[in-house]
């Protein structure tokens, strides 16, 4: 393949703060819509537990909506569906007064997708908790939302860590898709790098690199996190 390399072409002009911005795009998104995420995960897989049938229902359909529709289907309904169907004022808000429309967007749409599968993690959490626990506070005279708040929350969120390191870990792989509707995060940055340069090997190798860098990162203060929230006989080994 007659290809030629330069690799400093990403460090002329504009481009390198291209990346640069685009990492931090990256950054915000996956963040914002993690907070999202859990706020909204933690209800919902809550919700999926309680006796209360109609909560129960609720929560239920919300996972089964929002997890089995792709989320670049999700991000063009909220772009380009949602505005139409809401009365014109806030319509006409949405697409010409919103603050960053693009950003605000792809937050909303990415961090209820991944409430959605957050919310598995934490009914699976809670339903690993031994039933003893469960009928011991019951015993003791805690109700319901105590029951949750002091016992089965505080467990299950720690039997729980690793698996949402893998959707913590997804929330900024996912957030790469936000550059179908005009977000200029580190994929889209990368892909203009090489519509300006030709370099596209370069380009895009510069942008894996960084999504490495910041899988690891995510990765270790996750790891940092289980290690002193692990419930001794239940998750992982001790150090």
């Amino acid at each position: 393949m007659d290809y030629n390399w330069n690799w400093a072409v990403l460090f002329e002009g504009q481009y390198l703060s291209w990346l640069i911005t685009g990492f931090g795009w990256t950054v915000s998104v996956a963040l914002s819509a993690w907070c999202i995420a859990i706020v909204i995960g933690v209800l919902v897989g809550v919700g999926k537990t309680v006796p209360n049938r109609l909560i129960h229902a609720i929560s239920a359909t919300y996972v089964e909506i929002f997890r089995n529709i792709p989320l670049l289907v999700q991000m063009f309904i909220w772009y380009f569906a949602v505005p139409e169907i809401l009365p014109e004022d806030w319509g006409r808000w949405m697409k010409r007064d919103m603050p960053n429309p693009e950003f605000v967007t792809a937050v909303v749409a990415l961090g209820l997708y991944t409430a959605s599968r957050i919310a598995e993690q934490v009914r699976a959490g809670i339903e690993t908790v031994p039933p003893g626990l469960t009928a011991a506070a019951t015993a003791h005279g805690l109700s319901v939302a105590q029951t949750y708040r002091y016992v089965l929350l505080p467990i299950s969120f720690r039997m729980i860590v690793p698996p949402l390191t893998s959707e913590f870990l997804t929330v900024f792989k996912n957030s790469s898709l936000a550059l179908t509707i005009g977000l200029l995060e580190l994929t889209a940055q990368s892909q203009q790098i090489a519509e300006y340069t030709f370099q596209g090997f370069e380009a895009f190798t510069a942008a894996t690199v960084i999504y490495v860098f910041i899988a690891l990162i995510a990765t270790m203060l996750m790891q940092i996190l289980e290690k002193y929230t692990r419930i001794p006989g239940y998750v992982g080994k001790e150090g």
